[in-house]
């Protein structure tokens, strides 16, 4: 069989499935993830089998520590995958539900539906967990979908997606509600992405490099972010040591992923007290500054900010920082330079934090609090499925109802239009 008719009937089974899945009930889509979860914690060996083939050609091919990391299964990934199909499972079912039920003059009730997505492809890199995140996701919300992991982890992800088959034949869910594309060739993407009449939606979750690859070949909507410049501006009426803690979180917890601080913007009124007492907290993680002109001698382990710093996604543990005249410039600076992820100021003063809450664009805006928590389960959507940036259909993490559309439904006695 072709590599095209293989894609082919994969995304006719997940038509089809989708379909078939409007006729369940939110207890049996949730009894696969149940039944799931306690395959995961009875297959720790045949997952990590299959893992350890992963990580073998990944070392030898020379991947670096923290591809690795990504990519490694442990008791506890595992636990927690198993964690986050039970914890999936107890949320609402949203399919169904009814929102704004009005009474028009005539007496038509008129209210919107909440129904899936329909048919969703995700794409993905490195990390294995996100198939069954993914996957859990989609069909909590009623949707089928079809995955495409990174070449990197095909092993891991493939005894991953036979314990999803298997869930599903015991919970009587069609087998097409869950695929995996059976390939690393990536001309099995370009077909995938081409066939818009049977998927409604593509969701990529990776580097930039992916993303946009996938947005340039896609024929369907694309959720997606392509990185993460996220700020953070310390106002002049900060409380300076919670300041300092927040900024260390929000920078060296995880400086690897998109909500990571990237640039700090200091108010000069504090900036000769602030940014050295930053800096002592700072210097145990062997943090590097881009500094402004004024910043730079305020610093230590510090260079000249070019202006090619300023908007840059480090992922490491180097970060812009600008002091800036006013709340003003801040906000002109997080504008120019932000990329629409998470955004923070820390001040005591309310006013001034409303009007950053009211005027920053971004998913996620922050007072006194660290970028760090812009992800679907500390926000409490249970697991994610990503975060966007595009405003259109989802703004910042999706959870199952952001994998859910509204169509409009109206309950008439009879009555016609005049």
């Amino acid at each position: 069989m072709s590599p095209e008719v293989q894609v082919l009937n994969l995304a006719k089974a997940g038509r089809d499935a989708s379909q078939k899945l409007l006729s369940t009930t939110g207890p049996q889509r949730n009894r696969a993830l149940l039944i799931l979860a306690d395959l995961l914690e009875g297959a720790h060996q045949e997952i990590f089998m299959a893992n350890k083939k992963d990580m073998d050609l990944a070392q030898a091919q020379g991947l670096d520590e923290a591809r690795c990391e990504r990519l490694r299964m442990t008791p506890a990934v595992i636990n927690a995958m198993a964690e986050a199909c039970r914890h999936v499972a107890s949320l609402p079912d949203p399919i169904g539900e009814i929102e704004g039920m009005i009474k028009r003059p005539n007496g038509l009730l008129v209210g919107r539906m909440r129904i899936p997505l329909g048919v969703i492809a995700i794409i993905y890199e490195s990390r294995p967990n996100v198939t069954i995140d993914a996957a859990i996701l989609c069909l909590k919300a009623g949707n089928s979908v079809i995955l495409r992991g990174g070449s990197e982890a095909f092993h891991s992800n493939c005894i991953l997606a036979e314990l999803l088959q298997k869930a599903l034949v015991q919970a009587e869910l069609p087998a097409g509600c869950v695929q995996m594309l059976p390939t690393t060739d990536r001309a099995a993407v370009r077909e995938l992405l081409a066939l818009d009449q049977y998927i409604d939606v593509v969701i990529p979750r990776g580097g930039e490099g992916l993303i946009r690859a996938v947005v340039k070949d896609a024929t369907m909507p694309v959720l997606k972010h392509y990185h993460g410049v996220c700020h953070i501006y310390v106002h002049k009426d900060a409380d300076q040591h919670k300041a300092v803690a927040i900024v260390e979180n929000a920078k060296v917890q995880r400086p690897g992923v998109c909500n990571a601080l990237e640039c700090l913007l200091v108010h000069q009124d504090i900036a000769a007290e602030f940014l050295p007492r930053l800096a002592v907290a700072l210097a145990p993680h062997k943090v590097v500054y881009r500094a402004c002109d004024r910043s730079l001698p305020l610093l230590d382990n510090a260079q000249a900010a070019s202006p090619e710093d300023y908007g840059q996604e480090f992922l490491s543990l180097t970060m812009a920082v600008r002091v800036v005249d006013s709340q003003a410039q801040a906000q002109e600076h997080i504008a120019t330079y932000g990329s629409g992820h998470s955004e923070a100021i820390l001040t005591q003063n309310h006013d001034r934090a409303m009007h950053f809450l009211s005027v920053v664009d971004a998913s996620c805006v922050l007072i006194n609090a660290s970028t760090r928590f812009n992800d679907g389960g500390e926000l409490g959507l249970g697991a994610e499925i990503g975060i966007s940036t595009s405003k259109i259909h989802a703004y910042g993490p999706m959870g199952v109802k952001e994998l859910t559309s509204l169509k409009f439904i109206v309950l008439g006695e009879g009555q016609v239009r005049e």
